[in-house]
């Protein structure tokens, strides 16, 4: 199956020549020539632009390519621009399956006509992604307006043969290439083939909107649409219709005189406050997924969809990331370094001083430039890309991270070029860590705490002297096991020589007789 797969990936390749899109480099020479080995290919889209053709052959090569596409497609300040408008397309405009389909599917998953729970089905999807596709209709109960999410049909086995060539190319990578392992790659393939996975449970999907609409309910930064639980089934999804001009329509924003500004700063806001305040935070923020309530056009409003992707991570990482992030804005190389030390992103055998210097080389050609011309999100990747140099593991939750925020940094220069991460972040983060790690808080915390420990200091003398006897009874207990096995390890020496013993007095018997 890997290898149909690999041909197939190759076959599109050749059909659409994305070999125009290679650099004229010898590193680059064998896909070009296993591409014209495959000379029987026919072309397709003869005449279109190459950035339309890559658009197709992502299309036509399924679900995760289509998601690859979408990913890039908002780094316009690294893209062409007629090729990210091409690929723009796959963020909601991927061709739709049949609507009797989607009838069929959504009634079969809630095991009554369409019609028991729906009134105004329409079969035309309002739109159609590489996972699933949207219908409207009106709720019964209520009247109010809503969609419905549909997986796409057999969509698992086209996911699952690109999962398994990721896998075989993960592992040809750790094998075969040097200091393999220190990639983590099959770790990565795992990581994303859960992401993928959780795209195709629409009830957990119904679970995340829940809870990110919970986390920013009357917020001005960001809305999240109610979701109809009861009716959402792991293949379909029903919540609430939105209103709102797609975040990608530049145009309308401006004609509509939307406060560009403010809408960039709090994308960034958004970003951060899932990151670092909730700890729970939609990791799929391209485009497609993203609108924007213009009811008050100087007061404009993320509306965010499709919250299949979240991240989380853990305490510790959150703390190290915003001593990362802060130390950068200030430009303290010696702490970034410290901090991926004591983070265990790298050995702790690191030399500091060594990481201090790479850090630097890295970050200081970059502050010679504007702030509002500094790219975040590629001076994170370069960081982890030097600190793989000091034998640092990848770490997948960060990697989504980053992917989240090479979304959100892509979306506040389309809309504002001059976007200034450092004066929208900056405060937020030093706040942040402020309320949290600040010696007032440390305070607060074990004032909050004391009353358990007037409970537990009474008690403490007795549950240490609980504690080393129940050690001492566990050594005893401990100690009597190892004698027995040693003991069993006798026995059934002396059953294994008897044994031996009685088999030769038999044979020896059997040829006397």
């Amino acid at each position: 199956m890997t290898f149909f797969r690999l041909y197939k990936i190759l076959a599109v390749f050749r059909a659409y020549r994305l070999d125009e899109l290679l650099p004229k480099h010898h590193s680059v020479r064998w896909p070009k020539f296993l591409s014209k080995c495959l000379f029987w290919i026919r072309p397709k889209a003869k005449h279109q632009e190459i950035g339309e053709r890559l658009r197709q052959a992502l299309q036509e090569l399924g679900p995760v390519w289509i998601k690859f596409g979408q990913m890039i497609s908002t780094r316009r300040d690294v893209l062409p621009i007629h090729i990210a408008d091409a690929l723009a397309k796959l963020q909601d405009q991927v061709d739709p399956f049949d609507g009797k389909i989607a009838k069929q599917l959504i009634e079969s998953a809630l095991e009554q006509p369409l019609d028991y729970y729906f009134s105004n089905f329409d079969e035309k999807p309002l739109a159609s992604a590489s996972i699933a596709q949207v219908h409207t209709a009106i709720l019964k109960r209520s009247q109010a307006e809503i969609i419905i999410k549909v997986l796409r049909p057999n969509i698992l086995p086209v996911i699952r043969s690109d999962i398994d060539l990721m896998y075989w190319a993960a592992n040809q990578l750790t094998k075969r290439v040097k200091s393999g392992e220190k990639l983590r790659a099959l770790e990565i393939v795992r990581d994303y083939e859960s992401t993928l996975l959780k795209e195709l449970d629409l009830q957990q999907e119904a679970y995340n909107t829940a809870r990110l609409r919970d986390n920013f309910i009357n917020s001005d930064i960001l809305y999240i649409p109610y979701v109809y639980q009861d009716l959402c089934r792991k293949n379909i999804l029903v919540e609430e219709r939105i209103r709102g001009v797609p975040i990608a329509d530049i145009e309308q924003l401006k004609h509509q005189k939307v406060n560009m500004k403010l809408l960039a700063e709090r994308g960034v806001q958004a970003f951060f406050t899932q990151v670092f305040r909730d700890n729970f935070f939609h990791a799929d923020m391209h485009p497609g997924n993203i609108f924007v309530d213009i009811t008050d056009v100087q007061n404009p409003r993320y509306i965010g969809i499709d919250c299949a992707i979240v991240g989380v991570l853990s305490e510790d990482d959150q703390r190290y990331l915003a001593e990362n992030f802060l130390a950068f804005f200030n430009r303290d190389y010696r702490k970034i370094a410290e901090t991926y030390i004591a983070s265990g992103w790298v050995p702790e055998t690191t030399d500091a001083t060594a990481l201090e210097m790479a850090m630097r080389n890295v970050c200081e050609p970059a502050f010679a430039k504007p702030l509002s011309a500094i790219s975040f999100s590629q001076i994170l990747l370069q960081l982890f890309q030097v600190a793989r140099q000091f034998n640092m593991d990848i770490q997948p939750q960060l990697t989504l991270l980053e992917k989240t925020l090479f979304y959100i940094e892509g979306l506040g220069r389309q809309l504002y070029p001059e976007l200034d991460l450092w004066q929208t972040a900056k405060p937020f983060l030093e706040k942040w860590y402020e309320d949290k790690y600040s010696a007032k808080k440390i305070l607060q915390q074990f004032w909050t705490a004391l009353p358990q420990w007037r409970t537990i200091l009474p008690e403490l003398p007795v549950r240490l002297n609980d504690n080393g006897r129940m050690t001492k009874q566990l050594s005893q207990q401990l100690t009597q096991i190892q004698q027995e096995i040693k003991q069993s390890k006798k026995r059934e020496s002396y059953l294994l020589g008897f044994t031996v013993v009685i088999s030769l007095l038999c044979i020896m018997a059997l040829i006397i007789h």
